[in-house]
């Protein structure tokens, strides 16, 4: 019952996308209407294509058929004490099976190989059929994962050896602590990652020395206290995204790019969205440009009299500053000496799985719903996001935290995955509709944003464009793709791993690599050929970069804003700790 529920809450997930649907149940078979843009009418027209072509469905089979008779085979040989070689090895990277117990039980080993067999089938049919456009594919790919996922022997008790090891082990005990975590996390409304009482943002999260100096109704501007005593006189201000919360750029002093940007002889600045609720339903788009990094634009420069600052945007944030800025040089003025870029799409023509669930339909759908009004809440963000490596972000904690009854380690990361945030349906359709459906904002002067047409082509301040390599989010190839709009000198960077172990990948720790290129072919894939690899931390590469926009050395301010923006209260500020769920005031016992 519990995998039945998990199953149908992550592929109605896509309601984010979809027109508000619950799915209840596994996708239709052939011949049951579905709504236009439902998202199962990828997985309708899968079965439609096996059918039209009974050849190549009726060969596949037969493949099918014959490894699991081989697998039969294999088990009868092991039953009777013979050895004998698996069907399916094996396989490297998964965590799911690798316990020796899977490995050790015939009739266990049997189901992890029969999984797989079944597993690549249908993966391969999706992969080798032909469907009427990419976009329906990758749909088509997106459900099948899930449904793949969700079915892994591991997820349920019945069939999976560690399970019932502990249980045997434990005399029960780790079935009953399995129990009171499941309760705990549906009072809590979402799966628990990591020990939440081992984290408090302001006590050992976002601890960086700072003071809120400016606030609006969407945001505060943060200004940090130097850790140097010369610093440039150019600052630098930060943009993050707002569908989460800005302290993934200042988890801990070891992993946080703030405190790396202090120290390298920077005054940074940081926006920290407000959590939107009923108050905030009705903001859309430009008044997030204007509120925004607009407004903290004007803010820094007149706190620091420098006219022309640095500017970093993460992710969304990257979107909506180079919007603003668009703005600006649209007004004839010059908003930055250089601009930064972190995991961030201009051009949404390779958007990932994302961009594969939004279609005409579904954001129709959205505009009529909360178009005018309303809110995204965080959990369906949440929802949508775990859905997209949901053997990492679902199903491994339905297995340790409620089969297993292990309780989650405490990991800074996923404590702030799990921090949601609203956003503004006015904001939310604009979004989708201009950026991940019509792709408009490629087009010079297509969109007019606060009353002036935007071209990024305008944005000729010299650019530093960093992707991960294994984001799923923000895919490379979209992120360098994008950085070709921009009509200044560029660089583009390539870190290894993916959407935020790439982008926060501490100096301190110098891990991983990244590559570099100076040359910025039309083509991701030359560019990459060419590239070469260099070993540690981007961070280093990027401040090397920084260090020449960032202006003479003057003294460090010893006080935080000004007499027009004085402090209103220590960093982080009281918009980074409002929650997007309610608070569990009592626990369940």
């Amino acid at each position: 019952m519990l995998q039945r529920m998990i199953v149908a809450m992550h592929l109605s997930c896509h309601n984010e996308f979809d027109q508000g649907e619950n799915m209840t149940s596994f996708p239709n078979p052939p011949g049951v209407s579905l709504p236009p843009g439902h998202p199962l009418q990828a997985w309708q027209q899968y079965w439609q294509l096996m059918a039209g072509d009974p050849d190549k469905l009726r060969q596949w089979q037969q493949q099918w058929l014959a490894q699991h008779a081989q697998l039969w085979d294999q088990l009868l040989h092991r039953r009777a004490g013979e050895p004998a070689e698996p069907v399916v090895p094996q396989v490297r990277g998964d965590k799911r099976f690798s316990s020796p117990a899977w490995q050790e039980s015939p009739i266990f080993d049997y189901l992890r190989q029969a999984y797989w067999i079944n597993a690549q089938m249908l993966t391969r049919w999706v992969e080798e059929s032909d469907f009427p456009d990419g976009k329906t594919k990758a749909r088509a790919r997106f459900l099948v994962r899930q449904i793949v996922d969700a079915l892994a022997p591991s997820n349920f008790a019945a069939t999976n050896p560690e399970f019932i090891r502990q249980a045997l082990e434990t005399q029960g005990e780790s079935i009953r602590r399995g129990i009171a975590n499941l309760l705990e996390d549906l009072h809590k409304g979402h799966i628990s990652m990591t020990d939440e009482s081992a984290f408090e943002v302001g006590r050992n999260l976002a601890v960086t020395p700072g003071a809120v100096i400016a606030e609006n109704p969407l945001m505060q501007l943060i200004q940090y206290a130097p850790l140097t005593e010369k610093v440039g006189e150019r600052p630098l201000l930060i943009v993050p995204p707002n569908i989460n919360k800005f302290y993934i750029l200042d988890l801990q002093p070891e992993n946080s790019l703030v405190r790396f940007a202090l120290e390298q002889g920077h005054t940074v600045f940081m926006i920290s969205w407000k959590n939107p609720g009923i108050t905030e339903a009705h903001y859309g788009w430009d008044d997030y440009l204007e509120l925004g990094p607009l407004r903290a634009l004007q803010i820094v420069r007149e706190v620091t009299g420098v006219s022309d600052p640095n500017a970093l945007g993460f992710c969304v944030g990257g979107t909506m500053l180079s919007c603003a800025l668009a703005v600006a040089r649209a007004r004839g003025e010059t908003p930055v000496r250089s601009l930064t870029l972190m995991t961030t799409l201009l051009d949404f023509a390779e958007s990932g799985e994302l961009g594969c669930l939004v279609d005409e339909a579904s954001v129709t759908a959205r505009e009529a719903a909360i178009g005018k009004g309303g809110l995204m809440l965080g959990s369906e963000l949440a929802n949508t996001f775990s859905a997209l490596r949901a053997n990492d972000l679902v199903w491994n904690y339905v297995v340790n935290n409620y089969l297993k009854g292990e309780a989650p380690k405490p990991f800074d990361l996923l404590y702030w995955n799990s921090d949601s945030t609203n956003l503004p349906g006015p904001f939310v359709t604009y979004y989708l509709r201009n950026m991940y459906l019509e792709n408009n904002l490629r087009v010079p002067n297509k969109l007019t944003m606060l009353g002036e047409p935007v071209s990024l082509t305008r944005l000729d301040m010299p650019a530093y464009v960093m992707a991960a390599r294994e984001d799923h989010i923000v895919p490379w190839r979209g992120a360098y793709l994008s950085q070709h709009l921009l009509g200044g000198p560029r660089r583009f960077v390539l870190g290894a791993s993916g959407h935020i172990a790439g982008a926060i990948n501490p100096a301190s720790k110098n891990r991983r690599s990244y590559w570099i290129n100076e040359a910025l072919p039309e083509e991701p894939e030359a560019w990459l050929s060419a590239a070469q690899e260099q070993p540690g931390s981007w961070w280093w590469d990027w401040a090397r970069w920084l260090e020449a926009h960032k202006g003479k050395l003057v003294p460090a301010r010893t006080t935080l804003g000004n007499d027009q923006y004085r402090p209103i209260e220590p960093a982080p500020g009281r918009y980074v700790k409002e929650p997007a769920l309610p608070l569990v005031r009592e626990p369940v016992v």
